[in-house]
């Protein structure tokens, strides 16, 4: 917890009129205490007054203190970290829907568990945060624009057809047109004005190294430059085989061109190689993109606290003395 509420003069201030309150106290007893020794008849004295404890009389005046001080504490305008949802940020999750996802190192294909997966992914992000879902094999398909209407985005997770050839470079542009597009839509969120747009990321996930279209890397730059990181998941292992018109072929997973990709763009990289894996990596991107640390005002419940002790003082003293404190 942080306290921003108060300068260093204006604790200072506070503290010293707690310290003061402390202080007259002190001295008004030890001066009621010379006045009580002035009586004389101490006898008649403790006929009419009662025996009590002598630390009960002062339980009142240590309830005001603490209250003091819980209100100094809320007036001192205290703030904590908290997680809260991400709102009008947009993420695209891009997906590869080559002919190497249909290997069965991953059960019970790459693509099947990487729909699985993902669709988790889409149904636990925040509400107010804007999805899209792009798929690419030789060709990006924007199959849903930044939405926040989920149930689109897992219609189209679950759609996802196998075709030839893996254009990465082209699936990451194609990404950052829809970012942009829909960050035309928002308002209050003109570059030209001056305006910051939304945050926005790309979640790429792929199996194999591109062997068509735009150079990947040379975009993955170009996003890092719009300060749009892409988080790369590499899916599958070494040791993947696909059968392609009846020949079966290997299809290694490539991490170092995604790791590389991921290191341009100013993202991060992942790999998984199992179902359980890239259920792990979804729930951690979950948690990065989906919400964010900020700091709020915590001073209510201090002030609560301070008020219900200030009333505890008040019932204390009626109890112990039958009157409130003078």
């Amino acid at each position: 917890m942080a306290l921003g509420g108060f300068s260093a003069p204006g604790w200072l201030g506070l503290l010293g009129l707690i310290a003061a309150v402390v202080v007259g106290y002190l001295w008004v007893q030890r001066r009621a205490r010379r006045y009580l020794l002035r009586f004389a008849n101490l006898e008649l004295l403790e006929r009419v007054a009662p025996r009590r404890p002598r630390w009960v009389r002062h339980i009142p005046a240590v309830l005001l203190i603490l209250a003091l001080l819980l209100l100094t504490l809320g007036l001192a305008g205290p703030t904590a970290k908290t997680r809260v949802p991400r709102n009008r940020a947009t993420v695209m999750l891009v997906i590869d829907v080559s002919l190497s996802m249909n290997s069965t190192d991953v059960s019970p294909t790459r693509l099947a568990a990487a729909q699985d997966a993902a669709i988790s992914f889409v149904q636990h992000l925040p509400p107010g945060l804007n999805l899209g879902v792009e798929s690419f094999a030789g060709s990006a398909t924007i199959l849903v624009s930044p939405t926040t209407d989920r149930d689109q985005a897992v219609l189209a997770i679950r759609s996802l057809k196998l075709a030839e050839s893996t254009a990465t470079g082209d699936a990451l542009a194609a990404a950052l047109g829809a970012i942009d597009a829909v960050n035309q839509l928002i308002p209050g969120s003109d570059p030209g004005q001056g305006q910051a747009p939304p945050p926005a990321r790309i979640v790429l996930m792929s199996d194999g190294k591109q062997n068509t279209g735009r150079d990947e890397f040379a975009v993955a730059a170009q996003a890092g430059a719009a300060h749009i990181p892409v988080s790369t998941i590499s899916f599958g292992t070494l040791y993947g085989t696909v059968t392609i018109q009846g020949e079966e072929l290997p299809v290694p997973v490539d991490d170092d061109s995604l790791a590389k990709v991921a290191q341009l763009s100013g993202g991060e990289f992942y790999h998984a190689g199992s179902n359980q894996q890239i259920h792990q990596v979804y729930d951690t991107l979950n948690q990065q993109i989906g919400y964010q640390t900020v700091r709020r005002d915590v001073s209510k419940p201090w002030f609560i606290l301070g008020t219900l002790v200030c009333l505890a003082t008040a019932a204390t003293a009626l109890l112990i003395s039958q009157r409130l404190p003078a």
